[in-house]
């Protein structure tokens, strides 16, 4: 009973473990969900004001601009282990 016990313990300390690496890299990837989207609003906002995206539904053609850019910009505040 006390073997079962403490394998169950280990057991129950890597569960921990793992949660916690997995919890972090969660929040990370969050952060740089979030990043990406502030970006993303960013330059629709631009494009909008200097008349790139065309809202009318009048006009059936629409410019967006080309995000992929500046996307070496959005991925330096990413951990090496992310990128």
């Amino acid at each position: 009973m006390e073997r079962l016990n403490s394998e169950l313990y280990l057991q129950n300390c890597y569960i921990i473990q793992e949660n916690e690496r997995l919890r972090k890299k969660a929040q990370l990837l969050n952060q740089e969900n979030q990043a990406l989207l502030t970006e993303l609003k960013q330059k629709l906002s631009i494009a909008k004001q200097q008349g790139g995206i065309n809202t009318n539904t009048n006009k059936t053609t629409t410019s967006l601009p080309d995000l992929n850019l500046s996307c070496t910009s959005s991925t330096s505040n990413i951990p090496k282990n992310y990128k």
